[in-house]
């Protein structure tokens, strides 16, 4: 399960925080996908390696966080920009 909350806005950017959440079984790595719907960029992330094609963008763990016990959580952030409006995203997690 993954939990996307939008942390600060500005004129022009924006952060945001993820939480990833194993479910009854541990995990030992995960991928967060969301597409955006109003133009935003990833600009800048920690805890998390993201690539983005177009307005979809896919965060996976990095070395240290994609192990997780059952019922664990870890968090990932970054920096965005836009354009004015800024819609918070579904986000779909996958263990793999």
């Amino acid at each position: 399960m993954a939990k996307y909350t939008l942390t600060g806005q500005w004129q022009g950017g924006f952060q945001a925080d993820v939480t990833v959440t194993a479910g009854g079984s541990p995990v030992s790595s995960w991928v967060v996908t969301w597409r955006f719907s109003d133009g935003q960029t990833v600009t800048q992330s920690w805890n998390a390696t993201i690539t983005s094609s177009g307005s979809q963008v896919t965060a996976r763990n990095v070395s240290y966080n994609g192990t997780l016990g059952a019922g664990a959580s870890t968090q990932f952030g970054f920096l965005g920009s836009s354009n004015g409006a800024n819609s918070v995203p579904s986000v779909t997690c996958t263990a793999t």
